[in-house]
């Protein structure tokens, strides 16, 4: 179940959008990079720490900014096309 508890401007979801696509291109890299290559390795498992953190930091600083509602087994999803922020139930 979903319920929109917020909105953000097109430059907030701009910043997590390139976020997003960059955690999800370091993820499917990691699928095929292996620790046999010690250099690349190693690079990609600091830039997927850096990232994800870098996209953690987003939703807190919305979440305090605008007060999004949330509970207890809840995560907030953005919608890229309405800039809709979505609580949803797991």
């Amino acid at each position: 179940m979903k319920k929109v508890v917020g909105k953000v401007t097109e430059e907030e979801k701009s910043e997590i959008q390139q976020l997003f696509e960059r955690q999800n291109g370091l993820n499917e890299l990691a699928k095929i990079v292996s620790a046999d290559n010690d250099a690349l390795y190693e690079k990609l498992v600091k830039d997927l720490g850096e990232t994800g953190a870098k996209f953690q930091d987003w939703w807190n600083r919305m979440a305090e900014y605008y007060q999004w509602e949330s509970g207890e087994g809840t995560h907030w999803e953005i919608d890229f096309v309405t800039n809709d922020i979505n609580l949803v139930y797991e």
